[in-house]
């Protein structure tokens, strides 16, 4: 009741659509607006925009800024002083009257009304602005709100701790029962004209924007050949935050500006040329992009997504084809690239044994064989970057050097000044990798074969079901589970032996002389992971923020093992095994990834 009172009398536009439904007697959609309310996870908040406690609306950013706005005062004696620091992408929906700088501006006023500083960004902003500035300002959290590639009608609300770090567990825990504790909206919360004026509101646009492209200048190490060289790329935002932020960061690495699509460089909510914004997706998203380049005689093109914190990258093959790197092959690429120019300017032999690289368990190994080469060192992480960025504050904090981490959704943190992915400084620096390997007459793609003769070939193969029903999610993985008897996994996948299992969801792995394993667990979600006897690994998971069960697979090759051919249908072989015996789409009904 108080819920739809508030949104009633706040926003008519959501009260429209509350009304709209009633007349319509939409039982089943009013009964999905307004039984569950969503979960605060260490994701934050991600949703459609509409009316309801399961939607994103004024009335949720309120709930969940107050919820976040008593946990950390509970959590920091000196709140007060330091205080927050929100941006926000350029997401609209107009039938709910949801906007993302209205609700950031909401946000603002949940803390200002408890006389807490709010550094609230003037203007959209990329994601990685917002842990950048945490960092830079030493202030307690940071939200921003977005929904990163999302269909249009989603929005969300991400958040940082002190560390400048994605929050993980207990604190996600500990602001979801705050919500909960505060859910009756507090008077002054819906006053932005207010909270606007205040003196505890201020804007860091053009401090962060100043400094972080000063900070991410230590990542330029080519300077001259930048300025002198003739390579041309194509860059698209996709409609996102992404253009004018690119754009500097090529001209604070003296490269030449890339040629922007024109139809796709300004933010515009609706994303009318894709049907996804998600450069992720590939060649559908990036048909514009090759037609520029096309035009333009560029040979690569740059793509973040909406809230620009991933980077895809394609590049013209001799053929005319045009190759989208997969998040692993980019990985190698940048891996490879930054090691590189970090060896050359460093004289001291012993300083490798403190740099550290990092990759989400999900993602391909090529990082542990250059590190077993190259003498540094390698981890792995639960996949995501909330899991990468704290454990990279970590190594940070004991006096080591983090030189790169990224996971295989194209999400890449080359900079330890932004502790999460960062696809305005992976442009720029993928920007001098190119123009460098120009100088020595070598694409991305002969590059990417150069590193797998020297460290091994690694080859992946990544995609996703699609399935609504958590009944069947749950029925898949425990077959899996119980494959041959109670807490039995299977010993086989058609022709392929499996060597070891690990299961995140109940903590068991086959490999560990106690069988428990070593990275944290967690029953809320599922993923298993296959090692088998050819050198292949395979893990199934479901996604947090989609309905998909997703699979990722790689083979990994010993250095000298340059079959290609061999190795791909071996691992094609793998895959359709694992499709055909582990996820049964016929049986589970499962919607294969569109094309």
């Amino acid at each position: 009741i108080v819920c739809l009172f508030y949104c009633f009398l706040q926003n008519p536009k959501t009260a429209s659509l509350v009304q709209d439904l009633v007349k319509k007697g939409a039982v089943d959609e009013l009964k999905k607006c307004f039984s569950s309310r969503m979960e605060f996870g260490t994701a934050g908040l991600r949703a459609a925009m509409g009316p309801g406690i399961s939607c994103m609306n004024e009335l949720t950013i309120i709930q969940t800024t107050q919820g976040f706005c008593r946990y950390l005062e509970q959590s920091f004696e000196n709140l007060k002083e330091r205080g927050v620091v929100i941006g926000y992408d350029a997401r609209a929906h107009p039938p709910s009257g949801g906007d993302s700088k209205r609700f950031a501006s909401l946000a603002a006023a949940v803390f200002i009304s408890r006389e807490i500083p709010v550094y609230l960004f003037s203007d959209i902003t990329p994601t990685p602005f917002v842990p950048f500035t945490v960092s830079h300002m030493s202030l307690c959290a940071g939200i921003m709100v977005t929904a990163s590639h999302n269909p249009k009608q989603d929005n969300g609300y991400k958040v940082y701790w002190e560390n400048g770090a994605q929050i993980v567990s207990p604190h996600d825990k500990g602001i979801a029962k705050a919500i909960d504790e505060n859910l009756a909206p507090w008077p002054e919360s819906w006053n932005t004209e207010e909270a606007l004026r205040s003196s505890l509101l201020k804007d860091p646009f053009q401090e962060i924007h100043t400094e972080y492209f000063k900070t991410i200048q230590k990542h330029c190490h080519h300077r001259e050949i930048n300025k002198s060289s003739g390579v041309k790329i194509v860059h698209t935002s996709v409609h996102g935050v992404g253009h004018s932020f690119v754009q500097a960061a090529f001209k604070a690495f003296d490269l030449h500006p890339p040629y922007a699509v024109e139809e796709q460089k300004d933010p515009d909510p609706e994303f009318p040329t894709v049907k996804y914004p998600n450069p992720e997706e590939g060649e559908g998203v990036l048909t514009l992009s090759f037609a520029l380049a096309d035009k333009e005689e560029a040979s690569v093109v740059l793509a973040n997504d909406p809230d620009a914190d991933r980077l895809a990258v394609a590049e013209k093959q001799e053929s005319g084809q045009w190759q989208v790197f997969t998040g692993n092959e980019l990985g190698a690429l940048l891996g490879w690239w930054i090691f590189s120019c970090w060896k050359k300017q460093t004289t001291d032999a012993e300083a490798v044994k403190k740099v550290h690289m990092l990759s989400s368990t999900v993602s391909s190994k090529i990082l542990r064989a250059i590190a077993v080469k190259e003498g540094f060192h390698f981890e792995e992480t639960l996949t995501g970057f909330k899991w990468m960025g704290n454990r990279a504050k970590e190594i940070l904090d004991r006096g080591n050097t983090v030189l790169f981490a990224f996971e295989e959704a194209i999400g890449y943190m080359c900079s330890s000044s932004v502790l999460d992915k960062d696809g305005v400084s992976a442009a720029a620096i993928a920007g001098e990798m190119i123009s460098y390997l120009a100088t020595k007459n070598t694409s991305l793609s002969q590059q990417l074969t150069t590193i797998y003769i020297e460290y091994g070939y690694h080859l992946s193969k990544n995609s996703y079901f699609i399935c609504h029903d958590q009944n069947v999610i749950r029925s898949l993985f425990e077959r899996l589970r119980n494959f041959s008897g109670q807490e039995s996994y299977p010993t086989e996948c058609g022709r392929f032996s499996i060597a070891a299992v690990r299961d995140l969801t109940t903590g068991y792995d086959s490999n560990q002389p106690n069988h428990k394993a070593i990275l944290p667990t967690s029953r809320s979600s599922q993923m298993i992971t296959f090692t088998f006897s050819n050198g292949g690994v395979a893990t199934m998971r479901t996604s947090g923020t989609e309905p998909k069960i997703k699979y990722y697979t790689e083979l990994c090759a010993a250095p000298g093992n340059s079959d290609v051919t061999h190795l791909k249908k071996e691992l094609d072989d793998l895959v359709n095994a694992i499709v055909e015996n582990f996820f049964e789409p016929v049986k589970n009904k499962l919607q294969p990834k569109p094309e």
